[in-house]
């Protein structure tokens, strides 16, 4: 502002020029902070997606092998039980506390009718750190977790600890006790921290209610990874010590035959087995030196199965049966070939095609000229691509209809309907170190560089970011060109540990995806060590 006297009238200007930039500055704060919520609220249902892929795959066949195979498998579904009750009791206790702290925090979920109320209402919320400094900290006192703080550090020591003692003389099983030593702590070991400040510090002082929900998300999915670890390793098939596997067959498995202009895979692998009486296979012409043979013929043309059980017996007398299938095909020879009928339909991609993309199909008639096949689908635009296949362009709609039309080898016009489902190109994700969100000391910050990717994107879809906004707390927002974050070395230089970096409105330009309209790029979020 002006030095010496200024008019009544100045300094009304004044002061409306003051609110307007702190207007702005809150309305920065509030998108953030919505992307923040909306990130916070994609970890949760990744949680859920273990949890249901524990109880309903994983948990079920771990025990129906301790009931089938209990001399082996009985102890690590003991085992297993136990690692899970101790594991519910931690998520648990962390959702609690997030209750509580929304609730202290004023956080409303849901009206009185019971619908979701949205984020934007709940912005003073989520940007406070009181409720959050009081849960964890005595009277505000950094160096003073409270009874709560420490009963949440107890119940996450007591799921390592026990990983430690269980597991940790077991070699097969080192990577989940490491990975435990490594995620499921709240105290750095000796001499590890990041900063010289306590885990609780970097983690919840200072906090807002939306970062410490994000905090007490991140300890609920590594408690639940974890545990979703340990199923897998327990569920690793184990060989019976008392059979001696001594011989060995390089076995190779690949096509016989491969049409021109197409490729194939052929798999090599070394196979062992023994000629041990407690080993009998069924569904085979003979058995000798432990292998059974089938001899098989071409009469029939089309599918054919083959199927037997070997049947081991363990060394507590207990016999255990894998069932073994083979399924051939018998093809008709170049006379024959004109008397089949049938058509044949494939997406190149996948079973769905995406809007506004060039989805390669093939299609072929047994028997028939391929080059005077047709194609149609109605919504949609399809463009040849040689004999036998197309680009099909779908716009509108769930569906898309394709009609493959031609002459059989009887001279007769055949047709036939393909139905595939239409899906939206998903939206650009932000990223650094191919992460959205990650955790790294603000000295490192100008040396990242912010990329748009689309994760497991099955079209060649390539992102060039032109530029983004950079936001840090105190300090209005900084828009940089380019995808370097360079230019924010004076920006972040004063930041401390627990800050959060926030970089958003991501622009870029995509090749490969046709004329789209390129969706919002999510955030990138940095949480300063």
């Amino acid at each position: 502002m002006a030095a010496g006297k200024q008019t009544p009238r100045q300094k009304m200007i004044n002061l409306m020029y003051l609110v307007f930039i702190a207007m702005m500055a809150l309305n920065i704060d509030a998108e953030i902070i919505r992307s923040f919520y909306d990130s916070t609220t994609a970890l949760n249902e990744t949680r859920f997606l273990t949890e249901k892929k524990n109880e309903k795959i994983f948990e079920r066949t771990l025990e129906a092998k301790a009931q089938q195979v209990p001399d082996t498998y009985a102890t690590p579904w003991e085992q297993y039980k136990v690692l899970k009750a101790k594991v519910d009791i931690l998520v648990n206790s962390a959702e609690k506390i997030k209750n509580t702290l929304k609730k202290q925090s004023e956080f409303q979920e849901k009206d009185e009718a019971g619908k979701d109320i949205d984020v934007s209402e709940n912005f003073a919320a989520l940007n406070n750190n009181e409720a959050t400094m009081a849960y964890f900290f005595k009277e505000g006192d950094e160096n003073s977790p409270t009874k709560e703080a420490l009963d949440l550090k107890a119940k996450m020591d007591d799921v390592r600890n026990y990983i430690n003692a269980t597991f940790g003389k077991n070699p097969q099983l080192q990577d989940l006790v490491d990975r435990a030593n490594k995620s499921i702590i709240a105290e750095y070991p000796k001499g590890k921290s990041p900063n010289g400040k306590t885990w609780f510090q970097n983690k919840f002082f200072h906090q807002s209610l939306i970062a410490a929900i994000s905090n007490l998300g991140i300890i609920q999915n590594d408690a639940r990874n974890v545990q979703s670890d340990a199923l897998a390793l327990l569920l690793q098939e184990k060989v019976d010590a008392s059979i001696k596997f001594s011989s060995y067959e390089p076995i190779v498995s690949g096509p016989v035959d491969i049409q021109a202009g197409k490729q194939a895979e052929v798999k090599v692998m070394l196979g062992t087995y023994s000629n041990s009486n407690k080993i009998s296979i069924t569904g085979v012409s003979k058995v000798e030196n432990g292998k059974g043979t089938i001899a098989i013929s071409g009469n029939g043309i089309g599918e054919h199965k083959l199927g037997g059980t070997i049947t081991l017996t363990d060394a507590s007398g207990k016999p255990q049966s894998f069932p073994w299938t083979h399924t051939y095909n018998v093809i008709a020879g170049p006379r024959e070939v004109k008397m089949e009928k049938g058509l044949l339909l494939s997406a190149d991609k996948m079973n769905v095609m995406y809007r506004g993309l060039e989805n390669p199909v093939s299609g072929s008639i047994l028997g028939a000229d391929n080059s005077k096949l047709s194609l149609s689908a109605p919504g949609a635009v399809v463009k040849s691509a040689g004999a036998g296949k197309w680009i099909v362009t779908p716009s509108t709609g769930n569906s898309v209809k394709l009609t493959l039309s031609g002459t059989d080898p009887y001279g007769k016009t055949i047709s036939q309907v393909f139905e595939y489902r239409i899906k939206n190109v998903p939206a650009p994700q932000g990223q650094m170190r191919g992460q959205t969100v990650l955790n790294i000391p603000a000295t490192s910050i100008p040396n990242q560089t912010v990329q748009a990717a689309i994760p497991d994107f099955d079209f060649p879809v390539s992102f060039t970011v032109n530029q983004f906004m950079v936001k840090i707390p105190g300090r209005a927002a900084l828009l940089i060109k380019g995808s370097s974050l360079d230019e924010a070395a004076g920006l972040v230089k004063n930041l401390r540990t627990g800050d959060v970096v926030y970089v958003f409105d991501i622009k870029a330009t995509a090749t490969g995806l046709g004329n789209q309209t390129l969706k919002n790029i999510s955030p990138v979020v940095i949480n300063v060590q």
